[in-house]
């Protein structure tokens, strides 16, 4: 449980420091819509990690192959 408090706690602090300064939330939107957020490919289920590895996997091995 002492992992979601602090999670709460930053959440928490998030929201209030969006608060005081609207732009850190506008920036990090631009940010997120540009590069994506990688964490949600690794934060699903078994078959999400699984699925997610092959792609990694497979990437790295067709780009083996030109070099």
């Amino acid at each position: 449980m002492d992992i979601k408090d602090e999670q709460d706690k930053l959440e928490k602090r998030k929201i209030e420091e969006y608060k005081r300064n609207p732009f850190i939330n506008f920036a990090d939107s631009i940010n997120r819509s540009q590069f994506g957020d990688l964490r949600g490919l690794t934060h699903g289920g078994c078959l999400n990690q699984i699925i997610t590895t092959v792609l990694i996997i497979g990437i790295l091995l067709f780009i083996s192959r030109w070099f």
